[in-house]
This record gives C-alpha cells, structure tokens and sequence, in this order.
C-alpha cells in the first residue's frame, strides 16, 4: 500500500477519526481536550512550524549541520505526548519535536543540541535531533532505526514488575516496522504483558521508499494481532483522535490490560532531512491533496469551531514564536563549542596513561599549530 493508498483510507469510514470536516466534533468528545488545553496545543504547534522553517533556513546558510522538518504531524507529536503523564518516557525516533515542546523542554536546550555546543548536554558527540532530557523523561536517541522499540518494551516490563503505574511510548516510522527490532519489541511486549505503546507515524515514506515496498498488510495495525497486542488505525491528522488513542492505551496498560500497537496515518509536508529532495519520488499532487488534511489547518479549523481562537489571537501566537525562535537562535550561536579535554575527560572514569599521553599529544599540536 503506497501512500495514495493511504490517503483512501483517510476518506473511509473504518479508519478511526473525531473530528469532522468542518472543524466539529461530537459535544460529548470536546472534553479530550479542553479548551485552554487546545489553545496550548495550538500555538505550541505555530511554535513547531516556525522552529522548522526558520532552522532549515539556517541550514541551507550554513549555520546548522542537518535538520529534519517534522511539518504535517504535529497532531501525531504533540497529541500523543498530551496525552501521557508527564513521568511517562518517551522514546523519541527522529521527528518528534512537539513531543519536547510539550514536555517544557527549554527551547535553548534543544538548540543547543542541534549545534552541539558548549552547552550541549552530549557535548557535541551526537548527530542532531539525538535529544536525551532525563528531567523532562525522554531517553537518549540512537541513529540506528527502531532501537528505541527494544527499550521501550524494557522500561514497560520495569513499570509492570516494580508497580510504578508508568507507561513507555515509543515513537517509530513505517520504515522501522521493517526491521527486527519492531518484531522483537512487539512480541516480548505482548509475552511480558509490558506497559507500552508502540506508535507509528505512517507518514508513507522511509525516506524515499514508499510502503507498497515494504509490506503486503492492509494495515501495520493489523500485525498486533499476531503478537496478542491491541491494535488500532486512527487519522493522525486528527489531534482528538490521537488524545483518545494514546490516552486509551495509557490507561489499558497502567490497568494491567497490556501493550498497544497505535498506527497513525501522517504525512511530512516537507523533506525526509536537509539532505533529501522529496520531488524526486513523491508526486506533486499528493502534496496537494495531503495539505487539505494538515493537521495545523485542522486543530485551527476545530478551534475556531469552539469559539476560542481568532485571526488576532493567531497574529499574535506567530509573533510570539517568531521572538522566541529567533531569542532561541541568537543566544545558543554565541556559545562555543565544546572544550577539545572532554573528548579525552570523559571516557573512563579514571583515565589511562595511553588516553592521558594521547591527550597531552593533541593539546600540544593544536597549541603549535596556532602559532
């Protein structure tokens, strides 16, 4: 199934979906998401589009070694970390800033990453987008594809056995339920009746291969059953239906009912990375026709819906994210790199002769060379 095909299944009743057309809903479902909640939710998403736009940018100037847009599935990012306590762990893949925008985590802090300086807390080792906040609960991102799944599946089992009530989310791409760690986190949740939630993106492309290649199955969804999981469909450009999803399978897993498989149909608006041209395999029109389901397009269409968000209200969020973001930007290029000591400081705990000569070996050519 290729992502055209996914783009039906959009348009089908089957596929589980809250908000209609029109921005409405059913009375009895506008309490999944109050309204300040929603208001907050909005603008961290402007917050999300700004932060994309303005950082490719910088990319294309330069001034950022890589990046990776997550436009179009903020209803997928944001909603899901909404709906989870805020000492539940989620384990990011690569696309899931909203995730950190929602968990408070100080936007200087993820700048700070994605340069990797001075103030980086992994110290410039990682690529970009390889977050690790253990006070906001988001464990380390590793760059191989799907490893998070593992681990999370781990942390469930933890939360089960220790009686801790919290539940892991693992964020993954369509591309990662190609691999054996999907299978291998899947099938020791279902055994080990883990507390966690295995959430796809389905935006339809592992970079530039598109799923009809990837699988034969109507649905990823449909692969819970062969691992005794639950297993649902849901439109993951609807924020609602995302809220009850994650928010459902929470509260089944902390209640002892085992771990959920969560397959949310998505869509990138923009590139793979910085370094990926998306016009070379996806066709113009099914851009077109995806970008009448963006999610931003739908939280606001649902907002003006309820009377609580106006053409005033949205100038002013964008010009609050056009400040911070470009506060953000200019504070974190001022800092430096990290000092050249920690590539040698900080890996043993006492450091060997061979590492220490090493050491003095580089810090003096780097002080002759500047000469």
């Amino acid at each position: 199934m290729g992502q055209a095909s996914c783009l039906e299944a959009l348009m089908t009743p089957k596929l589980r979906s809250i908000l209609n057309a029109d921005g409405s809903c059913a009375e009895e479902l506008r309490d999944l998401v109050p309204d300040s909640d929603l208001l907050a939710i909005l603008r961290i998403i402007l917050l999300n589009r700004v932060m994309d736009r303005r950082l490719m940018t910088l990319q294309r100037q330069g001034r950022l070694g890589f990046y990776m847009t997550s436009t179009g599935e903020e209803a997928v990012t944001v909603g899901a970390a909404y709906a989870l306590r805020e000492d539940d762990p989620i384990f990011l893949s690569y696309r899931e800033v909203g995730s950190l925008l929602w968990r408070k985590v100080p936007l200087n802090a993820i700048m700070n990453q994605l340069i990797g300086n001075a103030q980086d807390l992994n110290k410039g080792r990682q690529m970009p987008f390889h977050y690790c906040f253990r006070e906001h609960h988001i464990p380390s991102v590793s760059s191989p594809v799907g490893t998070q799944l593992p681990h999370a599946c781990g942390f469930g089992y933890a939360a089960r056995i220790l009686k801790t009530s919290q539940v892991a989310l693992a964020f993954c791409g369509e591309g990662a339920a190609s691999e054996g760690d999907f299978h291998t986190a899947l099938n020791f949740s279902g055994v080990l009746n883990a507390q966690t939630i295995f959430l796809i993106r389905n935006n339809g492309y592992a970079i530039s291969t598109p799923e009809s290649v990837q699988t034969k199955a109507c649905s990823l969804a449909s692969r819970a059953e062969g691992y005794g999981i639950a297993g649902v469909r849901i439109d993951g450009t609807d924020l609602l239906m995302v809220v009850r999803a994650v928010r459902d399978a929470a509260e089944r897993a902390r209640g002892g009912g085992g771990p959920a498989l969560i397959e949310a149909l998505t869509y990138r608006m923009g590139a793979h990375s910085s370094a990926d041209d998306p016009t070379r395999y996806r066709p113009e029109e099914e851009m077109r026709q995806w970008e009448k389901l963006d999610a931003l397009a739908r939280v606001r269409l649902h907002a003006k819906w309820r009377g609580i968000w106006t053409d005033t209200e949205e100038e002013s969020a964008w010009a609050d994210a056009e400040k911070a973001v470009s506060q953000m930007i200019s504070e974190c290029e001022r800092l430096p790199p990290p000092p050249v000591e920690s590539l040698f400081d900080d890996v043993y705990e006492r450091m060997p002769a061979v590492l220490r000569t090493q050491k003095e070996e580089y810090l003096r050519f780097l002080r002759d060379r500047k000469r």
